[in-house]
């Protein structure tokens, strides 16, 4: 018996967005999807009561982290990552790979895996792809992820072409490593950077391993968003109808919404917990820097269109004097309205492809958000 299974409920009749169902051992979860970011095995500022008020189902969290601080074999001894977090809903893992090659200076790859120093302690460590999925058996996490490389962009063909090669090598010793495949789903993670020809290699080779879910890796990593979106409609395509698709390190509103219009089931990424702590919402309206001294005596909620906790409760002016004194509950109130923002978010996407009206909603919300002005911020 398969760890998930997932069932497409519905395909959006003028584009490729599916309404699906990702069922898992610990729960099932509708899709499209946006999953919090917990990296050391809390999503930070929030308790796992306040996710799950919010409505969040699957939430990530880091292989490379956990292994570093508090160890895997602590969180195995706790009775695995659901049981130490507290948390009896969805949790995916990633690999390791990303954070091996984005926080380490020093890095060293060869066929067997990766020469890196600890970013904490400078000390010598060596990731292969069994050590990761060891790791990943060990966190107990729903939904695992196989160790690549992440090329950077820009990157010139033959980096490309060797590396993704090599990324599907090392996800067939992922495979092979793999010791609960009955209670943890295993994604392979398409690679190729820019390069339609090898993204469609890469697709092919990981088909071939029948993964029961497959990620598209090696986006959002500074390519400009037309770039990230031509690749995802070459490759969304190239990947079975049946299994989940999941594009990683993506969370603005608009490549959200974006990806979901080119067949992505699921997301995740830092970005609305990282902004709330520099003092920086999402709102219906566009960004708003709320720490800015122009909020001083703005005694409005963040967004005036929004109905979650923070903007029930509390002002601009409020929250712009906690971020201002550095108190920590102003660091809360913008998460919590962040997360709410964008699981609302995907709720509104997956009731236009109900009603078949998802060109329109994009329309409308990146009118509304601003995202059609010429001077259009990120997010």
């Amino acid at each position: 018996m398969a760890a998930i299974s997932f069932e497409v409920i519905k395909t959006e009749k003028h584009t490729g967005a599916r309404l699906g169902i990702l069922h898992t051992p610990h729960g099932s979860f509708e899709t499209p999807m946006f999953m919090p970011v917990g990296t050391l095995a809390t999503v930070k500022t929030m308790s796992p009561e306040e996710l799950k008020e919010i409505g969040a189902g699957v939430i990530l969290s880091n292989t490379y982290h956990l292994w570093l601080r508090p160890g895997e074999d602590i969180v195995q001894e706790a009775g695995g990552l659901h049981t130490f977090m507290n948390w009896d809903r969805g949790i995916l893992t990633d690999s390791g790979g990303f954070q091996v090659f984005s926080l380490s200076k020093f890095r060293k790859i060869e066929e067997k895996g990766v020469h890196f120093r600890n970013h904490l302690s400078g000390e010598k460590l060596f990731l292969t792809p069994e050590k990761s999925i060891k790791i990943q058996n060990a966190l107990g996490a729903d939904i695992i992820m196989a160790f690549d490389e992440c090329p950077p962009y820009p990157a010139d063909y033959k980096y490309v072409k060797e590396s993704t090669e090599r990324t599907s090598r090392w996800a067939e010793r992922c495979l092979i490593a793999h010791d609960r495949p009955e209670d943890q789903a295993l994604f392979g993670i398409v690679q190729g950077g820019m390069y339609k020809d090898l993204r469609k290699q890469s697709a092919m080779d990981l088909i071939s391993l029948d993964f029961p879910g497959y990620a598209i890796g090696g986006l959002s990593v500074g390519e400009p968003k037309p770039l990230m979106n031509e690749v995802l409609e070459f490759t969304t395509p190239l990947l079975p109808a049946n299994k989940p698709r999941y594009l990683m390190g993506v969370g603005s509103p608009d490549s959200l919404i974006d990806g979901v219009i080119r067949g992505v089931d699921m997301f995740d990424c830092v970005l609305p917990t990282r902004i709330a702590r520099n003092g920086t919402v999402m709102t219906s309206r566009g960004r708003l820097v709320v720490k800015n001294a122009t909020y001083a005596r703005d005694f409005r909620p963040l967004d005036e269109n929004c109905d979650c906790y923070t903007c029930r409760n509390y002002t601009r002016a409020y929250i712009r004097h906690l971020i201002h004194t550095n108190e920590i509950l102003g660091f809360r109130l913008c998460t919590y309205h962040n997360l709410y923002f964008l699981l609302k978010l995907m709720e509104q996407v997956r009731q236009a492809i109900r009603e078949d009206r998802l060109q329109d909603f994009r329309e409308e919300f990146f009118e509304q958000y601003g995202f059609n002005k010429p001077d259009a911020k990120n997010f």
